[in-house]
């Protein structure tokens, strides 16, 4: 399959309940996909934001992996905190949330 930002995009849309079992609150894709630059061997990047208390690494892995085995595409996983100040003024530009509630 020839991913897209809107195939990605889409997704996340239809498995939003599955994403949200992971203690997701607030997803959203940025990097070489929003900006239509990716290449076959580009990862997906996704900015996420889990709720109080949800950020554990067993969420973490198990939301990676639901992203890696049904895209078939590493995926690079950031929390905001995690983001340096230098590169979080670059992802707040460009990153697409999905809406995750119904």
């Amino acid at each position: 399959m020839e991913l897209n930002k809107q195939i990605i995009l889409q997704f996340i849309r239809r498995n939003r309940a599955q994403i949200r079992a992971f203690g997701v609150e607030k997803i959203g894709l940025f990097g070489s996909f929003v900006r239509d630059e990716q290449r076959p061997d580009s990862d997906i990047d996704l900015l996420v934001e889990y709720g109080i208390g949800q950020a554990s690494f067993k969420n973490l892995m198990h939301l990676a992996f639901f992203f890696e085995d049904s895209l078939h595409r590493k995926i690079e996983l950031v929390t905001p905190s995690s983001l340096s100040n230098r590169l979080k003024q670059y992802v707040v530009q460009e990153v697409e949330y999905v809406t995750l509630t119904d």
